[in-house]
């Protein structure tokens, strides 16, 4: 199948993902505009439903879908052409893709009617518009100085935050938000860097290289901040067609089919490891790919198809990925959302109606009878806050004392640990010969990156314990959402004398309450944040509120601390090794057992120092959950309670004409529904295209 083909059926189906996406948005919106109107018609008539939080929900969901994007990560070592694999998907060279220059920013590609570049920046420098070659030349570095800014911990530009290109592409326009990043960053700054953008964008494509299968650097990179987080990533085998470039004979077909089998085994033993899962889901996440022919052929002619280059099967495995997969997920939300606030308002009509014909007197009389039943919605609301913060207190000291037990162990396991890490022995000759501040330099890059590879270990499985505290109160939220809700039918049981029924197709996500659906994770009303750049994203998100913590853990001042205490008499006791005397295995033995000597000396101080942030961050998370839900439950019960104060506000300085408000209140629920059932019919639309 050609590519041409693929991006058309791309391109077709991304065009009608973001024409679903616009009418759900449009219906929503209606939805809030009728809410806002009837609360307004309300308050001079008999009285206001208590809809605020409905339209405050709706809103938010409204205006991320208006402003939603498929958003690409792009990540990869230098020289792994992820310029040029870009340019090919775009098809157009784009971005600068010749051999030396390496992008040296984040950069946003984005649709924009006009071409042009914006870049951000940290300080308070005003953001600055650049025309696109102005942008290439200025923002690209050499890979080696690229590598040089690596290894001593910089930032080639470092007042700079990212850079937006905004350009008139059909993938672009369709909805497509790709984020093109520097080099693989495998140092503290990372955190800033790289982890907060990974969590916000929909799929990473990781682009390796053919010729350099799996480097350390990039199974590192894979080990610490891409596998068991729950990302999706599509892994890019570039250059797949220079494999032929180093055969003996590059016509012998035989000869190329056993070399490309060796290298597939190559990389199945690297990324195997990463999906824990059946063969078939590799299958569907690993392809090889020949960006530079692709783009070739493309550049000479638009209309060629791309067989051979791997790109129709990736086209084909993201669009399923994207306008399927993600697409339903993000829709199905939307849909949640609307059918409950039609819930909300159904019943709170069911609600008023029968009491229209009642007097002050009688409406006091029942409004009492409920008072039981809204301090058992009182009770819900105190015993699961109770319960959220005895589990935010058990994780936060749980995770921070596994920190402490980490560090305080890594003394143990040191000198096997470290072996992968340490400087080439060759360093020794350095000393011999006075050159110290080389060695010192290499050690204690070798050092970091060690400190931050055992912390991003850890890090993975603080996430895990903290992601199962969630699900714990996720399924308390939803047995306390159902009791909530019989004791809500009650209320309106006492009040009318009969339930109010609503849709029973539904599923359990649409009936329960608002708030309990929040709580399970069901509903995504918030936004996330990239690179300064504000996004759609996935809701009350605490591995957010977590990366921030962790950026600002005192590795730093521990490396710090040791390396410029420790440094020194290492040193000396490495001179005194007599590095002629001994055999390489020796003098790694010997460096070894000194710099663990040195190291257990300091592990007590790091544990102790951090065990309060860590204690901090996780607490940050659930307090920040607490809140959320605290509003939301007390938002349902204060609109319960002023749907009837305000009845009874209206009836005492009023008299309601009951036909108006009766005829004004069936229009509101028919024109509510309406909008639902249309989000329905859209959504019904989006599940019946083709797989």
């Amino acid at each position: 199948m050609s590519t041409k083909i693929e991006t058309t059926n791309f391109l077709h189906d991304l065009d009608r993902v973001a024409r679903v996406r616009a009418e759900i948005a449009t219906n929503l919106n209606q939805i809030k505009n009728t809410l806002e109107q009837s609360e307004s018609a309300g308050e001079h008539n008999s009285g206001k439903l208590g809809l605020d939080r409905d339209i405050e929900d709706i809103y938010k969901v409204s205006k991320n879908l208006q402003q939603g994007r498929f958003r690409l990560l792009v990540l990869g070592d230098m020289k792994r052409e992820k310029s040029t694999f870009l340019n090919a998907l775009i098809g157009e060279k784009l971005l600068p893709s010749d051999v030396n220059p390496c992008t040296a920013l984040l950069t946003v590609l984005r649709y924009g009617a006009q071409k042009k570049v914006t870049v951000y920046f940290n300080d308070e420098t005003l953001p600055q518009e650049i025309d696109l070659e102005s942008f290439k030349h200025r923002y690209t570095i050499d890979p080696d100085e690229a590598k040089r800014l690596q290894q001593e911990q910089k930032l080639a530009f470092p007042n700079v935050s990212h850079a937006v290109v905004e350009y008139p592409l059909p993938l672009l326009e369709k909805g497509i938000e790709i984020v093109d990043s520097p080099g693989l960053n495998d140092t503290e700054a990372r955190n800033q860097l790289s982890l907060s953008y990974i969590n916000n964008c929909h799929a990473i494509l990781f682009v390796l290289k053919a010729t350099q299968p799996c480097t350390l650097e990039e199974r590192r990179y894979i080990d610490n901040y891409l596998k068991g987080r729950g990302l999706t990533v599509f892994f890019l085998i570039n250059a797949w067609d220079e494999i032929r470039k180093g055969l003996i004979d590059p016509e012998n077909s035989e000869e190329l089919a056993a070399a490309e089998e060796k290298l597939r085994q190559v990389f199945q033993t690297n990324l195997m490891d990463y999906f824990q899962v059946e063969a078939q889901t590799y299958q569907k996440r690993v392809f090889e790919i020949s960006s530079l022919m692709a783009l070739r052929r493309r550049v000479k002619n638009s209309e060629d198809s791309l067989e051979g280059t791997g790109f129709p099967e990736l086209m084909a495995a993201l669009n399923s990925f994207l306008t399927k997969e993600r697409a339903i997920a993000e829709m199905h939300q939307a849909k949640i959302l609307a059918q409950q606030v039609y819930n909300h308002v159904h019943e709170a009509i069911e609600r008023r109606i029968p009491l229209l014909d009642q007097d002050v007197n009688q409406l006091k009389q029942q409004i009492s009878e409920v008072a039981p039943e809204f301090d058992k919605l009182t009770e819900i609301r105190d015993q699961f806050q109770e319960e959220i913060r005895i589990t935010r207190n058990r994780t936060a000291k749980a995770v921070a004392n596994s920190f402490r037990d980490y560090i305080l162990n890594l003394g143990n396991t040191f000198e096997s640990d470290f072996v992968r890490y340490q400087p080439d022995l060759g360093f020794l000759d350095f000393l011999r010969q006075g050159k110290r501040d080389e060695f010192n330099a290499a050690f204690k890059r070798a050092f970091e990156r060690y400190i931050n590879e055992k912390i991003s270990a850890w890090e993975v499985t603080a996430e895990q314990d903290i992601s199962e505290a969630f699900l714990e109160l996720a399924r308390s939220a939803a047995n306390y959402g159902a009791i909530y809700g019989k004791i809500a039918d009650t209320m309106t049981e006492k009040l009318i004398g009969k339930k109010v029924y609503t849709n029973t197709t539904m599923d359990s996500a649409e009936t329960s309450p608002t708030w309990a659906s929040w709580a399970m994770g069901f509903l995504s009303l918030a936004s996330g944040n990239v690179a300064g750049v504000v996004l759609a994203g996935a809701g009350f998100d605490w591995k957010n509120i977590l990366v921030n913590w962790f950026a600002v853990l005192g590795i730093s001042g521990f490396l710090l601390i040791f390396t410029g205490t420790f440094l020194g008499p290492l040193g000396l006791a490495l001179m005194g090794l007599g590095v002629g005397a001994f055999q390489a295995d020796q003098a790694r033995k010997e460096l070894i057992q000194a710099t663990k000597k040195e190291l257990v000396k300091y592990l007590p101080q790091l544990a102790e120092e951090q065990w309060q942030p860590i204690n901090d961050a996780v607490n940050e998370c659930f307090d920040d959950y607490e809140r959320q839900v605290i509003k939301r439950l007390n938002d349902d019960i204060k609109s319960r309670k002023d749907e009837l104060d305000n009845l009874v506000e209206q009836k005492e300085s009023n008299q309601v004409n009951r036909d108006t408000e009766l005829k004004r209140l069936r229009s509101l629920d028919a024109e509510v529904l309406s909008k639902v059932n249309g989000i329905e019919s859209v959504y019904g639309y989006l599940l019946a295209a083709p797989m």
